[in-house]
């Protein structure tokens, strides 16, 4: 536990979902088209993840920032693994890097 009660609720989400994507909106109303990408891209992948709507608590829209020091929001973890934000997650996407990871850490595809 950390002296920062937004950084454990942040690291209790993480340690409990195999996927999770702190995104602006939900998966089926994402509010900003860089989130809308990244839902977009891990349906396509058919990969189960929990989301977390940041504009719903603005201590963990902020907390997050400082958690994973990245500045953006999407971010998203992977088995407790920051990957990245939405441009690194679609290039990763794009050269196959991100399947990879899913399929060498064994995360359920849908």
């Amino acid at each position: 536990m950390s002296d920062n009660p937004v950084f454990d609720r942040i690291q209790g989400e993480i340690n409990e979902n195999d996927v999770v994507l702190f995104m602006k909106g939900s998966p089926m109303m994402p509010q900003c088209g860089f989130s809308a990408a990244v839902t977009h891209l891990l349906s396509t992948l058919q990969v189960k993840f929990k989301s977390v709507d940041v504009l719903q608590d603005m201590e963990v829209r902020e907390g997050i920032k400082q958690f994973s020091n990245w500045p953006t929001i999407p971010q998203l973890y992977v088995k407790g693994e920051f990957v990245g934000g939405c441009d690194i997650v679609r290039e990763m996407a794009e050269s196959g890097e991100l399947q990879q990871i899913f399929e060498e850490k064994g995360v359920a595809q849908a």
